[in-house]
């Protein structure tokens, strides 16, 4: 007889895991590449290496001296970035 739960399917590595998207506020948001030329490959140069971000309505708005330089999708920015509360 064939097990049905062969393989990956009903393994942690391959649970999708779902999380509360950012809630409203003021944030850190560090870059996770490790140098300038990896984060301009990904489109996070203007970030690099950290940057003031204010997410408001699901979308994330990144500040460098009180001037915005980048925005994009707080759920984005939560996947992409080093995050953390002010």
């Amino acid at each position: 007889m064939r097990r049905k739960d062969v393989g990956l399917t009903n393994t942690k590595e391959n649970r999708i895991v779902k999380t509360a998207p950012l809630a409203d506020g003021e944030y850190w948001a560090l870059c996770r590449e490790r140098n300038v030329i990896a984060a301009a490959a990904n489109g996070h140069s203007l970030v690099f290496p950290k940057a003031r971000m204010t997410v408001r309505d699901g979308w994330a708005f990144f500040y460098r001296e009180g001037i915005e330089i980048w925005s994009c999708n707080a759920s984005y920015a939560e996947a992409q970035f080093d995050v953390h509360k002010v």
